[in-house]
C-alpha cells in the first residue's frame, strides 16, 4: 500500500484548505490513518487520526475545533479539512497509516510524501 497526499498550497490566515490522502490498496477496519506535520528543524507533530472502521477521531489540542479528519471508505481516502488557519499551522503535512491507535509517529510505518501548507499573515 502506498499513500499519496495532496491539497497543500498557499492560504491566508483565517482561510481554509482541504488535504487528501489516497491509499493505493485496501485499508483494514482495524487500521488507523493520521495526519502529522513538520516544520523544518522541528520534530514531526501529530495533528489528527481516525480509526478506519469505526471512524473514531482524535485531534491535537492545537487544531481541535478547527480541523476535521474524515475518511471515504469506498475511495480509500482520508481528508483533513483545515479551517481558521493560523500562521503557525504552516508546515509540511504528512499522512500516515498504522495498525495501532497511537499518536506517536514511530508507530506509523507507512507514510505519504508530504504536502506543503503555507499560511500568510
Amino acid at each position: 500500500v502506498q499513500l499519496q497526499a495532496s491539497g497543500g498550497g498557499l492560504v491566508q490566515a483565517g482561510g481554509s484548505l482541504r488535504l487528501s490522502c489516497a491509499a493505493s490498496g485496501r485499508i483494514y477496519s482495524s487500521g488507523v490513518m493520521a495526519w502529522f506535520r513538520q516544520v523544518s528543524g522541528k520534530e514531526r507533530e501529530f495533528v489528527a487520526s481516525i480509526r478506519w472502521g469505526a471512524g473514531t477521531t482524535v485531534y491535537a489540542d492545537s487544531v481541535k475545533g478547527r480541523f476535521t479528519i474524515s475518511r471515504e471508505k469506498a475511495e480509500n481516502t482520508v481528508h483533513l479539512q483545515m479551517s481558521a488557519l493560523k500562521v503557525e499551522d504552516a508546515a509540511v503535512y504528512y499522512c500516515a497509516a498504522s495498525s495501532t491507535w497511537d499518536t506517536g509517529p514511530l508507530n506509523y510505518k507507512l507514510w505519504g510524501q508530504g504536502t506543503l501548507v503555507t499560511v500568510s499573515s
